[in-house]
């Protein structure tokens, strides 16, 4: 005898699950610290925190446009996703820090 769940049990486990993932999500983004914001980076789309004042710098800016002409204003992450390699990424940032 096959033992089948109906497609409402089904659906209410997905929306369990979905619930479960959205406050750890929730829990995620509440670690970022005050003058910090987490960016995707890359294939793997890396988390990096950094602080907001790199939002000013021009070298931040040139990947804050290319993350705008690929992306628009829809990020798949529901954070900012930077579509550069992680070295490029890592690269700004350490020009950033340097100056």
């Amino acid at each position: 005898m096959g033992f089948r769940l109906s497609p409402i049990l089904r659906a209410k486990q997905f929306l369990n699950r979905s619930a479960y993932v959205s406050i750890q999500e929730g829990a995620v983004a509440m670690d970022v610290p005050k003058g910090c914001l987490a960016v995707y980076v890359g294939e793997r789309q890396r988390r990096f925190v950094i602080p907001v004042s790199y939002l000013n710098q021009p070298s931040f800016q040139n990947l804050l446009n290319q993350a705008q002409e690929v992306f628009g204003y829809d990020h798949p992450m529901g954070g900012l996703t930077i579509p550069c390699n992680e070295d490029i990424f890592n690269h700004v940032v350490s020009c950033i820090n340097e100056s």
